[in-house]
């Protein structure tokens, strides 16, 4: 099996990023934790979530400071051992079904095959989170992109497309990068065989002209991010990529509701969609939505 070292992206992590790492380390040569955690205001310290974890294949970058999700991947991937042949991205909450770490790497096992991602599931509900068209597609389908979080990326690809794009900060990381990757002539496929459990947070369910809707509740810098990255990518790849442009509009679009209608904090939420969108257009970022704690280190205004 390929060599593989796991890049785990941590932020305020609790116990459960033991057993992600555990989960691991079961197929994985060796991991590699970013917390990016950033130092109390208080000036204390941080807790440790692997006190008492002992195990020479895991190192710990730490440093109190929080650069974003993108930076945290760039950061991994420059301490990747020389031997390290591909490398497996995951979140701090994606503990590792049996099995699935194998499965990804025997896909790679095709050496037309650059990147490869399990099927995302709900890990509250075990839901999948794919349409049913997605589902008539063969086991092993290209896709234009696959989530973080359980990506397994051959290391060679590393080398053809520059890392994580750290002006998008968190929000649409993994989507940039994969589109970039497609344009590079990396293939890119999704193993529908391979569930990964994954959670989006604060989800509760509503219920709307009779049916039931789940929808993801989040701060509002998260919609503000949300919305100006993906209205940047939607500029830069409608005349390339028409189809993924427009699907990406609708869900924008579709986005934008469920926080008219679902959202408690509209009031606080409805403009932060409303800057990111005018942002995204722009170029801009507005120094107002960057987390407390946070630091971005393009140009905010």
């Amino acid at each position: 099996m390929l060599r593989i070292t796991a890049i785990v992206t941590a932020y305020h992590p609790d116990e459960l990023l033991r057993a992600v790492v555990e989960s691991a380390l079961g197929a994985c040569e060796s991991v590699i934790v970013v917390d990016n955690t950033p130092l109390p205001a208080d000036g204390g310290e941080l807790p440790d979530p692997l006190s008492g974890f002992a195990d020479p294949r895991v190192t710990v970058l730490g440093g109190g400071r929080n650069l974003g999700l993108a930076a945290g991947l760039n950061r991994g991937i420059a301490h990747l051992p020389d031997d390290a042949e591909a490398v497996l991205l995951l979140d701090q909450d994606s503990v590792i079904p049996d099995g699935m770490i194998e499965g990804l790497a025997k896909v790679l096992g095709d050496p037309g095959i650059g990147i490869v991602g399990p099927s995302p599931v709900d890990a509250d509900t075990g839901r999948t989170y794919e349409t049913m068209a997605d589902r008539r597609h063969e086991q092993v389908d290209d896709r234009d992109l696959v989530i973080t979080s359980g990506m397994l990326v051959r290391r060679s690809c590393l080398d053809r497309v520059p890392g994580f794009r750290e002006d998008f900060f968190v929000d649409y990381v993994d989507v940039d990068f994969c589109l970039r990757m497609r344009r590079a002539g990396v293939r890119i496929v999704r193993d529908l065989s391979l569930e990964m459990p994954h959670s989006i947070g604060d989800v509760r369910v509503h219920r709307f002209l009779g049916r039931e809707i789940r929808v993801g509740h989040q701060a509002a810098w998260r919609h503000y991010w949300n919305t100006r990255n993906g209205v940047v990518l939607i500029k830069e790849h409608v005349r390339r990529n028409p189809v993924w442009a427009l699907a990406n509009a609708l869900f924008l679009v579709r986005w934008f509701g469920y926080i008219v209608l679902f959202e408690p904090e509209r009031g606080r939420d409805v403009p932060a969609y409303l800057r990111g969108l005018r942002d995204g257009v722009t170029g801009h970022v507005a120094g107002a939505y960057i987390p407390s704690g946070a630091e971005y280190h393009g140009t905010a205004g």
